[in-house]
């Protein structure tokens, strides 16, 4: 066997180990990746179900919700009488990157600072104000400010306090969907 043939041989077979080396580093690191991915949903999972207390309900009851769809429908109403205010109780940056057109931000309801923001506002509503509150920072079974902020308007009598149902978010749920919105503010 000439020397050349012998180097291409421990060429091929140098570059064969290195190609089986990689393949199992690949492997190993789907595997690992796999894992990591199992191990952070069991996680999530425990979170959420930790995150409200079960048997705890909500504060709202089914007909003091609106979803999305129906939001947007009552916000163009022709007779601005009949027009939701509404008011966003979640975070000042969320708020200003984009919230539903015409909302007031008021928050965030999980400090005291934003309730009383909150509270001092609705003093000039009347009671009988068509009101709907959202923040849509996260999903809406953990969210911290939408239940403080529905709790302290409820305790003053509004009678028509609705929540606005975004399950995941604002953004999955009304900027994703093509919902209308306004920047800044």
């Amino acid at each position: 066997m000439r020397i050349e043939d012998r180097q291409r041989r421990r060429v091929l077979q140098v570059s064969g180990l290195a190609g089986m080396i990689f393949a199992a580093g690949l492997f190993a690191l789907h595997v690992s990746t796999a894992q990591h991915a199992t191990v952070q949903a069991a996680s999530t999972r425990a979170q959420n179900a930790s995150s409200k207390p079960q048997g705890q309900a909500d504060p709202w009851t089914v007909s003091e919700t609106v979803t999305p769809a129906d939001l947007e429908k009552e916000s163009n109403n022709p007779d601005p009488a009949k027009r939701p205010i509404v008011a966003c109780v979640g975070f000042k940056f969320l708020y200003d990157g984009g919230h539903v057109p015409g909302a007031s931000y008021h928050g965030p309801g999980s400090k005291p600072e934003g309730l009383a923001d909150l509270k001092a506002w609705a003093q000039s509503l009347p009671k009988s104000s068509n009101v709907v509150l959202y923040c849509g920072c996260c999903p809406l079974e953990r969210c911290p400010n939408l239940r403080p902020a529905f709790a302290a308007l409820h305790d003053v009598d509004f009678a028509r306090l609705r929540v606005l149902l975004l399950p995941t978010n604002f953004a999955t749920d009304w900027a994703a969907k093509g919902y209308p919105i306004e920047k800044g503010k």
